[in-house]
């Protein structure tokens, strides 16, 4: 002992201490998901292909099971591979892993902020006032069911004035599906000619463009931020058109601020306004987040809609047995002489189906947005840490093959009964699941199913080149499902 001296002494038992603590803490914790040994730095770059992203998670789940953890640069994520692993986090452990992953595009283009990217008390709050106030102007209710009938009334006559040649049917659908949201978020919908509208929706085209190019890939962005913000590129175009959205968005807010009546809110820009004036000093409530908010309702309403439309249209042009189907099956519940409603859909099993099969097909947005846990939790037998991101996958679960048999295969089939009723299924998550299913799922239904029929009530698809050319294989991107581009003529029945 007086070899040692006491001072070397005590330092010996404060690391002994130490170590006993860390093997303690981590026996407590438990071992956390299996996965690819990550190298320092990149991470399992080299495991995950970007351009790719399901095809990586697959043969990684094949090796480690149904829950796995990767490593994006230094950020470490779990990944929930199948139903039954993704029901269970989202459905049964819903308040645990109703976090927001923020990933370092997210958190440059959103900034933490809005319904999509935010969490804790502010995501609660804002959440919670957007649903309230998308109901109290018309949302899910017949009001917005009559906007949307009128705007696929304009539609029609657009592409009826068209005179049957083909054209590329993306900035029409686009047109179309952003006046919807633009009247409940705005408060007015914006004639096609309006120049202020043709230059947003051309940003969004922008956008669409922006996301399919390499620098902008979830995955690559975010191994290497750092390093790809001092580089030109894709990504920054992509950054510097949001802000274009944002000024469009901020100059739209000041004119509501000069002619705001608290008496006679129009529109939830008005709402929110008058919940900051009466909240003064709630940090959730503020210019900037209604500015976030609205650009998440904006993005959201526009794009994902618009894209499900256009690549429909495209697999009909593929199947023009399954296009006849739904003329035949319109004609005989809805007839030529009125507008299609929401009521008509139950009669409508077929096209119902097909409407399904279509989002089924497309797998829209195959890695889901991130999640995170809200806490430490043990999960499937593993310790999962707060914060630690998570990706539900979507993809596994809409191409499952055991509930839709040859999934890689476009089937209304698989949406029916053998009497041909519509059949539901439990698989269909395409807007995701649990407390961050995507906001507007009610909203995004209703426009896919009412101007889907209203277009085909009227017209009949006509390719520019023979069927069998037609590809309706995705343009994949690590975000998102495209269509090809392609043209159409649309011809009156």
């Amino acid at each position: 002992m007086e070899f040692l001296g006491w001072p070397t002494i005590l330092l010996l038992v404060c690391i002994s201490c130490l170590l006993i603590a860390a093997w303690r803490s981590t026996s407590q914790r438990g071992k956390e998901p299996p996965g690819p040994t990550p190298i320092p730095i990149i991470g399992n770059a080299f495991q995950l292909n970007p351009r790719d992203l399901m095809q990586s998670f697959k043969e990684i789940s094949k090796k480690y099971g149904p829950i796995f953890t990767i490593h994006l640069g230094p950020q470490k994520a779990v990944v929930l591979y199948g139903y039954d692993i993704v029901k269970e986090a989202l459905i049964d452990n819903g308040e645990v892993f109703s976090g927001r992953g923020n990933l370092p595009l997210f958190d440059k283009v959103f900034k933490g902020m809005g319904i999509v990217t935010s969490n804790g008390e502010s995501w609660r709050q804002l959440r919670r006032f957007a649903l309230t106030t998308l109901r109290d102007f018309g949302m899910g209710k017949r009001g917005i069911e009559e906007q949307i009938q009128e705007e696929a009334r304009f539609l029609v006559e657009r592409i009826r004035n068209t005179h049957e040649k083909p054209f590329n049917p993306t900035t029409f659908l686009m047109h179309a599906v952003s006046n919807i949201i633009c009247s409940v978020v705005f408060g007015d919908r914006f004639e096609y000619e309006d120049k202020k509208f043709l230059d947003l929706i051309e940003i969004l085209d922008e956008n669409e463009k922006h996301q399919n190019r390499i620098q902008t890939q979830v995955c690559l962005y975010n191994f290497f931020p750092t390093i790809l913000d001092y580089l030109p590129g894709p990504h920054k175009k992509l950054i510097k058109s949001v802000d274009k959205v944002d000024a469009f968005i901020t100059e739209i807010i000041r004119a509501h601020q000069e002619s705001f009546d608290p008496s006679c809110p129009r529109d939830f820009m008005d709402a929110f306004i008058n919940k900051m004036q009466q909240e003064k000093g709630n940090s959730y409530f503020t210019v900037e987040s209604l500015i976030r908010t609205a650009l998440d309702l904006f993005l959201a309403g526009t794009g994902t809609t618009s894209t499900t439309l256009r690549y429909g249209f495209l697999i009909l042009l593929k199947h023009p047995e399954v296009e006849e189907k739904i003329h035949k099956e319109i004609d005989r519940v809805v007839g030529r002489d009125r507008s299609p409603c929401m009521a008509d859909r139950s009669q409508l099993p077929y096209t119902d189906a097909v409407i399904h099969e279509i989002q089924r097909f497309i797998d829209f947005i195959p890695v889901n947005l991130p999640h995170a846990v809200t806490k430490d939790t043990m999960f499937r037998g593993y310790f999962i840490p707060k914060d630690t991101m998570i990706f539900p996958l979507l993809s596994p679960i809409l191409q499952d093959c055991k509930e839709f048999p040859n999934p890689e295969k476009f089937d209304p089939g698989h949406f029916l009964n053998a009497n041909g009723t519509f059949r539901k299924s439990n698989y269909f998550m395409p807007f995701s699941a649990g407390k961050r299913v995507c906001a507007g799922e009610g909203l995004a239904r209703m426009e896919i199913f009412l101007f889907l029929t209203s277009i085909l009530q009227n017209f009949t698809l006509k390719p520019v080149v023979a069927r069998k050319d037609i590809d309706i294989s995705p343009i994949v991107t690590s975000i998102s499902n495209i269509p090809r581009p392609y043209e159409v003529s649309f011809i009156p029945r």
